[in-house]
């Protein structure tokens, strides 16, 4: 922490060239060292011993001015705040102890200020508690060394400098702790939601390619004619897992995609749930049927809309994970003016021949379970009561859309 630190803790706006921060810089510098620069001329004027300025205006200047690239790893900012306090103070018991006069001029003063802000600032608790009470106590006796023998001797004279300047530090402090918190919860949810959509996308593309393949090795010898289209197949749901990489990898870059006006997520809608049901049977998928009820509008909120796609596209990946033996798959949508219902269910026994890899760790469901509880909804997966298989049920809030 050096000078530029402390312009900086004052809050003041900086243009994104950096050459506000800059000018500030050096009119702190410069009115660092002519305040310095005074506490010398007023005590070469006054007949006063100059020796106390000659002894903590270097040590503080160098705690403050030291460039941090030259300034070796033992200094922190506590060893720098505690060395010219101690030694201020010690050179006020001096002259006090001595009998005689010895200027406190604004020099000095400002240097300890600063090194008080700095310290409260951006030590560490327990640092800060400890250099902020030796600081602001040489702050507070610097008025017995050119007033002793008098009866207007006041250390609360400086007091409320000092409380200024703490509460200051201590507001900086709080809004720099705020800000680090709104940091890592803004980083928290980036992340899950990139990985939302790795797993919704890029996962549900992935383990259909898996599929195929395997079932392409079996037909490689023994149905050819069925081959070809398995391999389209493959190739169309390479091409979409790499698309959603790429817009994945875009947002993660901050970097739109081309053509576009701005960033978004690979987040679909009802309307393309035909498409993603027709792809999911594909050559060698189980039978798929879609029953979109009437009642359900095409205005509903586009966040429900999301919500509803994801969950048919969970659903339809784990039934290629843990119910390849399936052979009829039924997605169904429907309205009844209050809530959306979405429910996917398969007649599976839970037979499977993918790789334990491939099967997924659970975090769909959690994440499903999130962004429908997010929305006020419910999340309800289960066997099926009346015959085999699976079922995934979400109640989605869509008031707003019968109005």
């Amino acid at each position: 922490m050096d000078l530029l630190s402390s312009v900086r803790a004052l809050g003041v706006p900086t243009g994104p060239d950096g050459r506000r921060r800059s000018l500030l810089t050096a009119v702190g510098i410069v009115l660092l060292l002519l305040a310095t620069a005074t506490d010398l001329l007023v005590a070469g004027v006054d007949g006063r011993s100059p020796w106390p300025q000659l002894v903590v205006l270097p040590i503080g200047l160098a705690a403050l001015l030291w460039p941090a690239a030259r300034r070796p790893a033992r200094l922190t900012l506590a060893v720098r705040a505690a060395v010219p306090a101690v030694v201020s103070g010690v050179v006020t018991g001096a002259v006090f102890l001595s009998g005689r006069e010895a200027l406190a001029g604004p020099g000095e003063i400002a240097i300890l200020l600063c090194l008080l802000l700095l310290t409260v600032r951006d030590c560490p608790v327990r640092w800060a508690v400890v250099c902020g009470v030796l600081v602001g106590a040489a702050v507070l006796v610097l008025p017995y060394r050119q007033s002793f023998g008098e009866s207007s001797v006041n250390p609360f004279q400086m007091l409320l400098p000092v409380c200024v300047v703490t509460g200051l530090a201590g507001y900086l402090r709080a809004l720099d702790h705020r800000r680090r918190v709104a940091v890592t919860e803004i980083q928290r949810a980036e992340r899950l939601a990139m990985a939302a959509d790795l797993h919704d996308f890029v996962a549900h593309h992935v383990t259909g390619i898996l599929v195929q393949t395997q079932v392409a090795q079996l037909l490689a010898t023994t149905d050819s004619e069925r081959l070809n289209g398995i391999l389209k197949d493959v190739e169309r749901s390479a091409t979409e897992a790499l698309a959603s990489m790429r817009r994945t990898v875009g947002l993660m870059r901050e970097v739109p995609e081309a053509g576009s006006t701005g960033f978004r997520h690979p987040a679909g809608d009802l309307a393309a749930l035909p498409e993603l049901v027709e792809g999911f049977a594909g050559p060698v998928g189980p039978k798929v049927v879609l029953h979109r009820d009437p009642s359900v509008p095409d205005g509903l909120p586009h966040e429900v809309q999301a919500a509803a796609c994801r969950v048919v596209q969970e659903a339809l990946t784990n039934v290629r994970r843990h119910a390849a033996d399936a052979t009829e798959v039924t997605v169904g949508l429907a309205h009844d003016g209050r809530v959306l219902e979405v429910t996917v269910r398969d007649d599976g026994r839970g037979g499977t021949r993918l790789p334990q890899a491939a099967r997924g760790g659970g975090f769909g469901l959690v994440g499903l379970t999130e962004r429908v509880t997010a929305l006020g909804g419910e999340l309800r997966t289960g066997p099926r009561p009346s015959r085999r298989g699976w079922e995934v049920t979400a109640i989605l809030p869509a008031e707003k859309a019968s109005r």
